[in-house]
């Protein structure tokens, strides 16, 4: 029997109300479905490619001409948070990472501190191997659900994917709906001032009153890309109302009205200005995708 297709289909939904940095232009089809099957249903009866999966939007620069296809968005929705008889997190891909964080201290499990500082979903987190205070996602997972086009839900193992930095490989086609989490038992007090401590550190050292999509380069092997931005002078560089920020130089914030190829342009110059004073070519973290608008 065919399941009855629920959730919200809307038709040239603005990305910039779905996207940390608030910019980007229409989407075509953007889905919110209410429930797994309704996803499935989806899947199998009305998506076309190409499909562009979305979370909280904080790590993607959607360009001002927007994207084309359907984008499905699985913030709040598949975002339960479980404890299981043998004190593995089973997690939904729609679940905050701040969410999964305060869970686990709650629980007296310590090792997920680190998802605090990731203004993402677990889908993101699983997709790109986010990670931050020297801790990384897939240093947690012990198995993880896939969707795969078709509709059918696979669960893999942690040694069937290949992970490294910010990358994650094994998925193939395949969306991220959920993964099994392995933390380490201490006592629930000490993991939340631990939590506590890491977040006001965070507070203290980035820019989080204005719309940014965290990180915006990966750190290159040895260095840290904020001290080679700093270090070329690039703080407080615009365009338009894109900034490198003055607080913290691996971030580029919107303050106020700045246009994705605003941004886009300014993470090229930082990327240029860091290769021709250092001989280092920064990497993204973020994903650059959708069209360039139209002049």
């Amino acid at each position: 029997m065919m399941h009855a297709i629920g959730g919200r289909l809307r038709l040239g939904e603005p990305m910039h109300r779905h996207t940390s940095w608030r910019v980007g232009g229409p989407a075509d089809r953007f889905y919110l479905p209410g429930t797994l099957e309704d996803l499935q249903a989806f899947l199998q009866h009305f998506a076309t490619a190409p499909i562009t999966w979305l979370g909280l939007g904080s790590n993607v620069l959607v360009r001002d001409g927007g994207l084309r296809g359907t984008v499905i968005c699985l913030a709040n929705t598949l975002d339960a948070i479980t404890l299981d008889a043998s004190g593995l997190i089973h997690a939904g891909a729609g679940a905050g990472a701040v969410k999964i964080a305060h869970f686990a201290a709650k629980a007296g499990l310590a090792g997920a501190e680190f998802l605090a500082g990731i203004p993402g979903t677990l889908g993101g987190c699983l997709t790109m191997n986010a990670g931050a205070n020297d801790g990384d996602t897939w240093s947690l997972v012990e198995w993880a659900e896939v969707l795969h086009p078709d509709g059918r839900v696979q669960r893999l193992s942690r040694s069937e994917f290949q992970v490294g930095y910010r990358e994650v490989q094994g998925q193939g086609a395949a969306c991220f709906i959920a993964a099994g989490l392995r933390l380490s038992p201490e006592d629930s007090d000490i993991v939340l001032q631990r939590l506590r401590a890491w977040q006001e550190r965070r507070a203290a050292t980035q820019p989080l009153e204005w719309p940014s999509c965290g990180s915006v380069f990966r750190n290159p092997p040895g260095d840290h890309a904020a001290r080679l931005i700093e270090a070329a002078e690039l703080k407080g560089l615009r365009y338009g109302d894109a900034e490198v920020s003055t607080q913290h130089a691996n971030f580029i914030i919107n303050r106020g009205a700045a246009r994705a190829e605003e941004i886009e342009a300014l993470v090229a110059n930082v990327q240029q200005e860091v290769l021709n004073r250092f001989g280092i070519e920064l990497q993204p973290e973020m994903r650059v995708i959708g069209e360039v608008a139209d002049v």
